[in-house]
């Protein structure tokens, strides 16, 4: 695999970690938001998937950064 190609790869597999992450995200805070309990109880979980869900998405990202070197 030459490194144009793999580049190319990359890129596209960051692309759709992106797309994925984020379509998860809003389904996540979506799921959140429609419970019936109130909006200080809910606080907690949105804070708590969002780190959660970014920060395996940015672990993601620097693996395919440092196989891309």
């Amino acid at each position: 695999m030459d490194k144009v190609q793999k580049t190319t790869i990359i890129l596209w597999i960051k692309r759709i970690f992106g797309f994925t992450a984020i379509s998860l995200w809003l389904v996540i805070i979506y799921s959140i938001a429609k419970s019936p309990v109130s909006f200080i109880e809910q606080a907690s979980y949105c804070m708590i998937s969002t780190m959660m869900l970014f920060g395996l998405l940015s672990m993601g990202l620097k693996g395919l950064e440092y196989w891309e070197e």
